[in-house]
């Protein structure tokens, strides 16, 4: 045993936890994870494991906790499936009711038989197995359970739980009339502006291309997560690091497509055109977008905005949006406001507990602060629903495919106010794999996997809601994080890391549940060192996985497309690598030499993609793809035409190898080295390609074209 190995008890107390004690790598090698990693994992779940006694006192608490619950936390089920554990006191009776969601009651009858018994306390406790009725309907209802003394000297006990009744499994995506199935475009939101856009693509944008992919026969957009990020400089660039999950970025509104600004005065109005003015010129920039100038012009526009007064019938709308939405949007409006108020000054500590007096006073202090992130929820809400309407008006089936972060900023919004959710000391990332051979840290907490039980996963419901409200389908990045987050010791590098499992029957059951009551399609990104019972239970509950034609090998060559799986959608790309025009100039190698990525000679890297892309030139043309001297767009196109032989429920062709872009978008295990997230929408002569533009553009006309013939 080295000095960093886990005694048995250890090993014991993390498997308990959901800890990896051990996992197979990337690379097939079964790697020991070390006491150390164990130790801080536990101590971030708040569990005392520093000494040998902690660790037994641990196990033998944890065992028993168990035995002193009335009820679980919470229940999450299939229809017609279930079984309810209790665990009562020896000598009482049990009653058990079910309040539906709609209010109405169900009495649940107690077994007689009692299979197992435990002291706990110095009190016998017995456990109570209760089928769930299987006729529940879908949807959140509550456990009640109530113990009743027989004698005098005991005492009665009562406890509440939630019951979530989730779908077995959704059907099929929806598609265009005489089709089996769909095709989509793929666009990062920001990077697609228009003439009319503040120098970033918005929320108009994002109309205005659906409708124009629909008319093409697209059924889907696909963007980047729209989750908001701060309201004060500098702004995280990465859609996937926000402030919360559960509210959209004000970022993306357009300012002049708010109702009130028909009734701004001429000298109201000219603060918003000048506001405007500097950011506009920028649309036509293809080096590099600037969110903080951008927001900088905006909140401009939207304070004058802001101080119309709403008619009556407008109130009315804004009045209930923010009852629908709660206490979370209040809180979030909050967090703003008061990243605002202490913006460029030093905040006292109190600011960082969301329950102390002084935040208290603050909310009150900064009422009109708050009322004004409140109204810009409810503007974006709004637009991003004349959005989903477009989509559906230009014919597709789908619409709106939003994008799902991991997870968040450990200074944003969501881990603020939902302090007690998340792991402290821990960031969440990726161990090595063969394209980010050092790992990836994502600097994101992550989720508790108690306290989202103990929250009867409300905080997952809440975001899906918010963002399906409006969209037809939900793409999950890292879709295992459901399963499993590589959770990494603060201070440490990936390779320091271990797998932390989560209730998946649970977690997929939610955003199931979800999904159904909103017709919306799930989509999970599965690539990477996945194990393969993940797959095939997201496949049997019908979420779709993903595909990415050059991830799809076999042997010395690639797998053909026909024998892709069904339940998925695939494409030629994804954003975490170069557009296709980059990655067959072998950018994807040239970019992580110049970033100090590589961990083999680049000459050896740059011999192995040669090969890889040799062997993918020859797969063309064995099928007629291709002809002997093919273009840079003709080998994107017969790429694109590939994947359509497939059996594939859905297929997306990325925006930017439409038109030839080069450049990628996000280069994975960087932060400021490279500027990820930051890139505009531009063509292979390296100039801005804009939304007006599209439509006429010959290679985005030649690729939707041939996709679309095959579908």
């Amino acid at each position: 045993m080295t000095d960093d190995a886990p005694t048995p008890d250890l090993v014991r107390l993390a498997v308990v936890y959901g800890i990896a004690t051990e996992y197979w790598s990337f690379f097939g090698d079964r790697v020991h994870v070390p006491a150390s990693t164990l130790r801080a994992v536990l101590a971030a779940m708040q569990v005392d494991a520093s000494t040998d006694a902690a660790v037994s006192a641990a196990l033998v608490a944890e065992e028993e906790r168990v035995w002193r619950e009335l009820l679980p936390a919470s229940v999450v089920a299939r229809a017609g499936t279930g079984m309810l554990h209790l665990h009562v006191f020896d000598g009482h009776d049990v009653a058990l009711t079910i309040v539906l969601e709609d209010g109405s009651q169900r009495q649940v009858a107690i077994p007689e038989q009692r299979p197992a018994a435990r002291l706990v306390d110095g009190v016998l406790r017995w456990r109570v197995e209760v089928p769930v009725p299987s006729d529940l309907p879908l949807g959140w209802h509550t456990l009640r359970a109530e113990q009743r003394a027989f004698g005098a000297a005991q005492t009665d006990r009562t406890a509440s739980a939630p019951l979530v009744i989730t779908p077995e499994r959704l059907g099929d995506p929806p598609t265009r009339p005489g089709r089996s199935r769909g095709w989509g475009l793929m666009a990062q939101l920001y990077s697609v502006r228009s003439r009319a856009s503040w120098g970033l693509g918005d929320f108009a944008d994002l109309g205005d291309l659906a409708a124009l992919a629909g008319g093409r026969g697209a059924d889907f957009l696909l963007v980047n997560p729209v989750h908001a990020a701060e309201v004060t400089s500098p702004i995280e660039p990465s859609p996937y690091r926000p402030a919360t999950r559960r509210f959209i970025a004000p970022l993306y509104v357009r300012p002049e497509d708010i109702r009130e600004v028909a009734y701004l005065t001429p000298t109201e109005r000219a603060v918003v055109e000048a506001a405007r003015a500097p950011v506009a010129v920028t649309d036509d920039d293809a080096t590099r977008l600037d969110r903080d100038a951008v927001w900088a012009a905006k909140r401009v526009a939207l304070d004058a905005i802001f101080a119309v007064t709403l008619s009556p019938a407008r109130r009315a709308e804004l009045d209930a949006f923010a009852a629908g939405e709660g206490q979370p949007l209040q809180d979030f409006a909050l967090w703003c406001a008061l990243e605002e108020h202490y913006a460029g000054r030093e905040r006292p500590v109190e600011v960082d507990d969301i329950r102390s007096p002084l935040v208290a006073a603050l909310r009150t202090q900064l009422a009109d602060r708050v009322a004004f992130h409140v109204w810009l929820q409810w503007i974006a809400d709004q637009q991003v629903a004349d959005a989903q309407a477009a989509a559906k008006a230009a014919g597709m089936a789908i619409g709106i495919m939003h994008d799902l972060a991991v997870g968040v900023h450990p200074k944003g919004s969501d881990a603020w106010s939902l302090r007690e959710m998340y792991a402290t000391g821990m960031a969440v990332g990726a161990p090595p794999d063969m394209y980010n051979q050092q790992g990836q840290t994502w600097n994101q907490p992550p989720w508790l996997p108690r306290a989202l039980a103990e929250a009867g996963y409300a905080p997952l419901r809440d975001m899906i809601r918010t963002l399906l409200r409006h969209a037809g389908a939900l793409r999950i990045d890292h879709v295992i994080g459901l399963f499993r987050l590589w959770w990494i010791p603060a201070g440490l590098g990936p390779v320091a890391g271990t797998y932390v499992r989560y209730d998946h029957e649970a977690m997929i059951g939610v955003l199931l549940l979800e999904a159904h009551r909103a017709g919306a399609v799930l989509i999970g990104e599965d690539l990477g060192n996945v194990e393969p019972w993940m797959r095939d239970f997201l496949s049997a509950r019908g979420v779709l996985g993903t595909s990415v034609l050059w991830f799809e090998r076999e042997g010395e060559g690639f797998r053909p497309p026909e024998q892709y799986r069904r339940s998925l959608l695939a494409t030629v790309n994804t954003h975490d690598l170069p557009p296709t025009a980059g990655y067959l100039a072998d950018e994807h190698v040239a970019l992580r030499a110049r970033l100090g990525l590589l961990t083999r000679p680049v000459e050896d890297e740059l011999a192995d993609a040669d090969a890889e892309r040799a062997t993918m030139l020859a797969l063309l043309r064995d099928r007629g793809l291709l002809g002997a001297a093919p273009s840079e767009a003709e080998v994107i196109d017969a790429l694109n035409v590939l994947i359509t032989a497939s059996p594939s429920l859905l297929l997306g062709v990325a925006l930017v190898d439409a038109v030839g872009e080069r450049r990628t978008q996000n280069q994975p295990g960087t932060d400021r080295e490279y500027p990820n997230w930051q890139i505009p929408l531009a063509g292979p002569d390296g100039r801005a390609v804009l939304l007006d533009d599209l439509a006429d553009n010959p290679r985005f006309d030649a690729l939707t074209r041939a996709v679309d013939a095959r579908v």
